[in-house]
């Protein structure tokens, strides 16, 4: 068995961003692109993550290689295969790098070893397909100890971390205690979302800032009518009515017609919510640092039980997540907590879990979801960007999310969104959604105010432009030679 996994990603023109994002823009990104292809000539772009879908960094990964490949840059993808054990150990990092305890368990010498041990069948592939000219870009923890060998090979090693804390605190100094050693001697280049997260032992000139970005053409955030969003949403039985033949289609990102042929595990009791009823909406993974049981007891507690309006909390099926091993802790947690609010609360809150099989099917129904929502929330703990923040801004929905990493850098209190101070505050999280549901004027104009500065600040040709800077300051000592 090889331990690589090579992901394909069909290239795609970046001229259809004209239409969205304007001809002087779309001037400046095709200038952009012609100098990166000019000084990357002869190189390629290798992309190292754990996995392949069920995460934001795979929805990168799958948008940034796409339009890539379509300006003629050489890029590529691969995903490292290690078993359970080596992701209970860098799920352990990764809480630490949120400032959070995780698990609690140890990182010494032991588990040193077997996250050495894991990567190193990885390692000595890559070395028989790494050459001196390729630029590596490692991501988040699990890639991190390659970094080293990779080094050995001539290549330019690029470490790009989507995770992070503001403030430091003992958890964050043992996260990065455990990280340095594979890193500091070995990289060119250091990416974070924000210049916060950064250590204090990342020099300067080596930190690179480069925010995500969504795909507005993907399935995730492509358009979809209110026929298509009901027929799907009726279909996955997320929403009350009778399901039409042949209604829950859609159409892939390369165009081609498809249609969502499985249900959603629904925890609830009574039917879904009907069709014409406010609903609230937190899409995310089940990890700690989106607090999905925090949501629910703010909704529960503060947003008013006479009301009609609902809350579903929605993250994907917990085996479709390879390198998360808290999914399925986290996803009982919240089914726990759902069993002992009152019969009242239970009946306007539905937990779902999206089936995973095909990517598209689940970006479909996450879509639709998020566009059939009145409010959309992300109340996390802690979180590096918050990809499901841009993609709802995108789609002109209110969002009300914690005061906390990357989405300060998406949401301006009270003018693209709401913010909350403390995550913990659940009075105020409530109180800030039972406003926008009573409040339908402030909410679309928040929306409509989100969705401009989604398309101004978060789309796939800013992202690529900051990496072509970054892959212009490796050039340069090649370009000396």
């Amino acid at each position: 068995m090889t331990a690589l996994q090579t992901v394909h990603v069909e290239a795609l023109v970046p001229e259809r961003l004209e239409e969205l994002i304007g001809p002087d823009r779309a001037h400046q990104f095709e200038t952009t692109a012609a100098a990166a292809r000019e000084f990357l000539a002869g190189r390629r772009v290798l992309n190292l993550n754990s996995t392949a879908s069920g995460g934001g960094v795979a929805e990168l990964l799958q948008t940034l290689l796409a339009y890539a490949r379509g300006v003629g840059i050489d890029t590529s993808w691969m995903v490292i295969s290690c078993g359970p054990a080596f992701f209970t150990i860098t799920k352990r990092v990764h809480n630490l790098l949120y400032g959070a305890p995780g698990d609690g368990g140890p990182l010494g010498d032991a588990e040193r070893a077997a996250y050495e041990s894991q990567l190193r069948d990885n390692g000595d592939e890559l070395l028989s397909v790494v050459d001196p000219d390729d630029i590596v870009l490692l991501h988040d923890p699990q890639t991190a100890g390659l970094a080293q060998r990779l080094r050995s090979t001539g290549a330019s090693i690029v470490w790009r971390c989507h995770v992070g804390r503001d403030e430091p605190n003992d958890y964050t100094e043992r996260g990065w205690d455990f990280l340095r050693p594979y890193l500091e001697d070995a990289v060119d280049a250091y990416v974070f979302t924000r210049a916060d997260f950064a250590p204090p032992w990342v020099p300067p000139d080596r930190l690179h800032v480069i925010p995500p970005s969504i795909d507005p053409f993907s399935t995730k955030n492509m358009e979809l009518d209110p026929t298509e969003v009901r027929g799907i949403l009726q279909y996955v039985g997320l929403v009350a009515g009778a399901v039409e033949p042949n209604a829950a289609t859609f159409r892939h990102r390369d165009g081609s017609p498809g249609r969502v042929d499985r249900g959603v595990d629904i925890l609830q009791t009574g039917p879904p919510p009907p069709d014409d009823v406010p609903l609230v909406v937190q899409a995310s993974r089940w990890d700690p640092m989106k607090d999905m049981v925090g949501v629910m007891d703010a909704f529960a507690r503060y947003v008013d039980g006479g009301s009609d309006a609902h809350l579903a909390l929605v993250g994907p099926a917990v085996h479709g997540v390879a390198d998360d091993p808290e999914a399925g802790q986290v996803l009982q947690e919240c089914m726990a907590r759902w069993s002992d609010l009152p019969h009242a609360a239970r009946t306007r809150i539905h937990l779902a879990c999206v089936p995973m099989h095909d990517p598209d099917e689940a970006a479909v129904i996450v879509n639709a979801l998020q566009r059939h929502a009145t409010v959309v929330a992300q109340k996390s703990i802690a979180e590096g960007f918050g990809l499901t923040v841009a993609e709802a801004m995108w789609k002109h929905r209110p969002v009300v999310a914690s005061r906390v990493g990357g989405i300060v850098d998406q949401i301006t209190d009270g003018e693209t969104g709401v913010l909350i101070d403390r995550p913990g505050d659940l009075a105020a999280f409530g109180a800030a959604v039972e406003n926008l549901l009573r409040d339908p004027g402030r909410a679309h104009a928040l929306g409509e105010a989100a969705h401009r500065r989604a398309k101004d600040e978060f789309l796939g040709d800013r992202h690529l432009e900051r990496y072509a800077d970054l892959f212009a300051t490796l050039d340069q000592p090649r370009a000396a030679r």
